[in-house]
């Protein structure tokens, strides 16, 4: 079984094809490592439902009737493909995603039990391309969060050391990568969800360009930021997701796909690349680990060939001011759907309308989401909307041109993706901002809609650690200008292998049962 599960997605699904391993085998130990999930990563997993199959509906029913129909919702999930670049792989999925028929709830309890009638296009599009639905994943509810300590239904445990977060809102999806509990995950990133996570479990986290994948069937937090993306062991796998992912959708106007699809990737050096360093970065604050790791990487890429160059985003460091005036107030009307009418739990029925609406929202949000709800509704109030929401979409138009600047110098834009290794469960619930400003790395990339990875780049001990501390992964973040994912991709690839960051941990690595604690 370590043998199997030992293998990368792009490992597994060409031996699959080759008839050197069976579909079947593979797929149950993936589901066994699952069904053994000690991290709280999963809020559902995959049971058998005969023949090799899992079940899709979680209860034992065989698969929904009309199963690759048209329906009023979108198709139904199909059952996946006998063949195609993923036939075979078992793939975790958010738990933000609409799955039909198998229980879907943002992390939040306000959707407990809810199945929804329809599946994302996302989901649909891996599983017609042979991949199956190994389980969904814990997340902060509706997306809100950067440690998992959001989610309805309990944090998620970093598998490097379970006294620490995993980072979030896609924790669940990088736990289950990082822990061996996944081969590869489905994630989203709104100002950093998924890249943040994947430094801090050490994986790999791609955010893709703003349209790139449909967001159809996605339940959505801040809809001009919202992507979805992949988080995998290595740069091959996330490439190869998203070339099956990406693709305009006409159930969904924003999205367009990337021109001319995507590839694995192959390069082995940076010649001829030229990498941008922000100057302002000498200013932030980084733990001395992160900022030791970073520079180190930063020497990898001039020993690949890669040119180094510093350059100038003056109006990133408002990045984070800026996206906590505009997600809320995106988000305080999207959520504005969860009454207790049209789906969901509802509480107070005995009251007049407005009371159950209070009552419902009351007790099943939890303290984050009504935070944002109150921040975004603030900013949309009448005498308010210019002084803030106003403000706010002109910084994110200052940060996209900045960065249209820079890459008229430079190939990509480097960075650190957190500005420190995970922190520990509890340490910063009380402090709100200490906790956004785990972002700071990652919010101007979504404000400006470009495509970024994060890759692991090393270890680094806890900031105020003994020097006999553990040591935790660092990410490393690129990014690039809109629709460059298959160049970035290339960067991304190149500098991996030069790392090595997977063979210098070996058997300390989680995903092959080591552990930190």
């Amino acid at each position: 079984m370590a043998e199997l599960t030992d293998l990368t997605v792009a490992e597994a699904a060409a031996k699959i094809a080759a008839g050197e391993i069976s579909a079947d085998e593979y797929g149950d130990a993936w589901r066994a490592a699952a069904a053994a999930d000690e991290l709280n990563a999963y809020l559902w997993t995959a049971e058998h439902g005969g023949e090799g199959e899992p079940d899709w509906t979680g209860a034992g029913e065989s698969a929904p009737e009309g199963e690759g129909e048209s329906t009023p919702y979108g198709a139904n999930p199909p059952a996946p493909a006998d063949s195609g670049p993923l036939a075979g792989v078992p793939i975790a999925i958010k738990d933000i995603f609409t799955t039909q028929g198998i229980p879907t709830t943002a992390g939040s309890r306000i959707l407990e039990g809810y199945r929804p009638p329809y599946t994302a296009t996302a989901v649909n599009k891996l599983t017609a391309a042979g991949a199956l639905v190994l389980g969904k994943t814990n997340m902060d509810e509706f997306a809100m969060g950067s440690s998992n300590e959001n989610s309805g239904y309990g944090p998620v445990l970093n598998p490097w050391d379970r006294g620490r977060v995993p980072g979030g809102s896609s924790g669940g999806s990088a736990a289950a990568v990082a822990g061996g509990l996944a081969p590869a995950a489905l994630g989203t990133d709104t100002g950093g969800s998924i890249r943040q996570p994947a430094s801090l479990c050490g994986i790999v986290g791609l955010k893709p360009t703003y349209g790139a994948i449909s967001r159809f069937g996605m339940i959505a937090f801040a809809s001009s930021l919202d992507q979805c993306g992949p988080l995998t062991r290595d740069v091959t796998d996330a490439a190869l997701l998203l070339g099956v992912m990406q693709g305009k959708d006409p159930r969904d106007s924003t999205s367009v796909g990337i021109e001319g699809g995507i590839e694995l990737p192959s390069r082995e050096d940076l010649a001829g690349l030229r990498f941008g360093v922000p100057r302002e970065l000498g200013e932030a604050a980084l733990d001395p680990g992160v900022r030791a790791v970073f520079e180190a990487t930063v020497a990898r890429i001039e020993e690949l060939g890669g040119e180094i160059a510093e350059i100038a985003l003056p109006n990133a460091e408002h990045g984070i001011s800026a996206y906590y005036v505009i997600a809320p107030a995106e988000a305080s009307s999207n959520l504005a759907r969860y009454d207790g009418v049209r789906y969901g739990k509802r509480a107070g029925g005995d009251g007049d309308l407005i009371e159950m609406y209070e009552a419902t929202r009351s007790e099943y949000f939890g303290a984050e989401v009504k935070r944002r709800i109150m921040l975004g509704t603030y900013a949309l109030s009448s005498g308010y909307y210019d002084a803030y929401y106003g403000q706010a979409q002109k910084v994110r138009t200052r940060i996209s041109q900045d960065f249209g600047a820079a890459f008229g110098e430079v190939d990509f834009v480097i960075t650190p993706t957190s500005p420190s290794v995970a922190f520990g469960l509890g340490e910063k619930t009380a402090d709100p901002m200490s906790m956004y400003l785990n972002d700071f790395f990652t919010v101007p990339m979504s404000l400006a809609g470009i495509p970024a990875i994060a890759i692991p780049a090393g270890l680094a001990a806890p900031e105020g650690a003994g020097a006999d501390a553990p040591k935790l992964p660092v990410g490393f973040q690129i990014a690039a200008p809109a629709f460059a994912e298959q160049k970035l991709l290339e960067a991304a690839h190149a500098l991996e292998g030069a790392l090595g960051f997977a063979a210098a941990v070996g058997d300390d690595a989680p995903w092959k049962g080591g552990s930190r604690g």
